[in-house]
Order: C-alpha cells, then structure tokens, then sequence
C-alpha cells in the first residue's frame, strides 16, 4: 500500500499545482482489532446530526482523498492507484497497486472553482443553470473558503498519543436544491440564507463575494437569537461562527460540489482535531434553539437548512504518514520516530 501511495506522490509534487492526497481509517476499520483507539483520539461512529435527517453512514475500511488544480492530474493518479498506468506524469509507477489490498465499495468526484459550478451545471437535473452564477465557485452561488473563516492546521491536528501529527475527518454527502434557492428566493433572501440578514440589508456582498476578502466579516452581524426575533431569518455562517472557540474555528473545510449520479451536491470534507468539534459546528448550523424562541422555522429561513438534504455521513481518522499504511488500533509509542526515506 505504501509502494502504490509513494508511486503517484513521486510523480507530482506536493500542492495544489499538482497532487495533494489523504488517507483515513473508519471506526469500522478499527474495529477489527482487539485493542481500542488510544483516549488521544476522538473518533466515534457516524450519526444523524439534526433531528431532521435521517442520512445512510458509511463504514468503508478506508478512503483516499486525490485533489488538485487539474483534472487530469486526479484521474491519472487514480489509476495508478489501480494498477493500470504504468508510467505517471514521466515517472515509473510501482508493479502494485492499492487494490491489491482494498477493494472499491464508492468513488465520488466534484469540483470547486470559479466558473465550474455553471460550466457543469448541464450535468445534473434540477439546475437552473441561467441563473448559477459565470463565475461562481460552488453552486449556491458564492464563496465559502474564505481564510479567516477556516481553523488552522494546528488547531486541527491531533497533539498527543501515538497518532500525533494525523487529525480526523467528516465527509457527508449532500444533495441540493438549487430549484428552490434560486427560483423562490430573491438575492436579499440568498445573502441573508447563506451570511446574515445584516449584509443584505447594507450590500455587504458584492457578486459572488470576493470583495470581503480573507473574512465573511459575520462579526459585523448581530446575535443569532437577536436576528431572528427581529428578522424571523438567520444565515448559515452567522450559525456556524457561534461554534468558534476564543473567536477561532474549529474545523478546517475542503468541501466541493458534485453532480454524481446526475444530482447538484456538496460533498462536505471537514478536518478536525476530534469528530467532535464537527458535531459542536454541525449543532450550531442546525439552530434548534433559535427556531424554538423565534418564528424561525426548524429548517425554513433557518440559514439554507431547507435547500441541503444529508445523504451520508462517515467519521475518519487520517493518521500521520509513518502510519499511513493500514495501521493498528494502537501503534508502537516510538512509531513516528520510524523516518521514511521519501519523505
């Protein structure tokens, strides 16, 4: 497994301009083994997360995550993975392959980037593709990864035990309604959903949004509970911005749409340093407190709750490289001191 990972990472270098790549394990993989997780690691079984949701949960043994800014560079890299290039990118590729040792239960692609959402919206049903935005980097129609609104990796990285240095992941699977949010809504109601009520009121956003820079500036929004007994509306990110901890984030988002099986989606990767700062952000997105003290409804005007159906969820753990490789539930204390020769 090892040979065929170093295979396609010696063929590209490490970056957005060529190959960035994850590999995690599943609570189910871990359970095959007669020892727990170490108490440094924070990774329960996949849930429901909103009374509203009733999504499937995935327990495949492991997952690979390919990214890059080039298409071709992915695809190329998935299949020497599988064993069916045998040069990448001018580079040997190892006579093994990563399905010797697994084999493929799902594969899911997407795209995140200005103008790919409405140059693929003819792929998918339900897609009012005149109104995606040309230049919009998801579907919904703005930015999201804005950098100021993202943890660090620091923050995200698991601090002690014999996984040091590795982190967990949520990837959930969701479909939109695009239908709905742009032909039923106006752009107040969108930035309103999607920020907060306060920058549609002053045309904070601009476009899709690059004008706010590094930040979404929500702390310019009032209280979540203010807004909605003034407003009977509050916006996603205003939610999402009560889970921070001293005014930082607590996950870091690789999120990107889809339109796998002919559906506009949003696969939702989020990295974190335990399944639970996920749960602790998911909490604060649902706003069942507020739909409860105001005339804000459990999904409807409750940020885009009502144009998101969750499909799948599944918890992982992505453990440092030395222990990349299929490891045990509880790994030798001095693991990380093993060095890999190319690393």
């Amino acid at each position: 497994m090892e040979t065929a990972l170093q295979g396609i990472e010696h063929a590209y270098e490490r970056s957005g301009k060529g190959l960035v790549l994850t590999v995690s394990y599943s609570p189910a993989y871990f359970d095959r083994f007669d020892e727990d997780l170490p108490e440094s690691v924070a990774l329960p079984a996949p849930k429901a997360l909103a009374p509203f949701e009733d999504p499937e949960l995935d327990t495949p043994d492991a997952v690979v995550h390919l990214a890059s800014n080039t298409a071709q560079v992915v695809l190329g890299a998935e299949e020497s993975l599988k064993g069916n290039k045998s040069t990448l990118n001018g580079v040997e590729q190892p006579d093994t392959a990563l399905t010797d040792v697994f084999e493929i239960v799902d594969r899911r692609t997407g795209f995140v980037g200005d103008g790919l959402p409405a140059e693929n919206a003819g792929d998918a049903e339900g897609v009012p593709a005149d109104k995606v935005p040309e230049d919009a980097p998801l579907f919904m129609g703005f930015k999201s990864g804005f950098k100021k609104n993202q943890a660090s990796e620091d923050r995200v990285t698991i601090q002690s035990g014999p996984f040091a240095g590795g982190t967990t992941q949520h990837i959930s699977k969701l479909q939109l309604n695009l239908n709905q949010w742009y032909n039923q809504d106006d752009r107040w109601q969108r930035e309103a959903k999607m920020f907060c009520p306060y920058h549609a009121e002053n045309d904070v956003i601009e476009g899709t949004g690059d004008n706010l820079g590094t930040s979404s500036k929500i702390d310019d929004c009032k209280p979540v509970d203010e807004t909605a007994r003034e407003m009977g509306v509050v916006g996603h990110s205003q939610k999402s911005a009560a889970a921070r901890e001293n005014d930082t984030p607590i996950i870091l988002r690789r999120d990107f749409n889809s339109t796998d099986g002919g559906q506009a989606g949003l696969h939702f990767l989020a990295l974190q340093r335990g399944i639970g700062d996920f749960e602790k952000t998911r909490k604060a997105m649902n706003g069942t407190d507020v739909s409860k003290q105001s005339a804000v409804g459990q999904r409807n005007n409750n940020g885009i709750l009502q144009y998101i159906r969750t499909e799948r969820r599944g918890n992982y753990l992505v453990p440092p490289r030395s222990l990349r490789a299929l490891p045990p539930a509880q790994p030798a204390t001095n693991a990380q001191e093993v060095t890999d020769a190319s690393s």
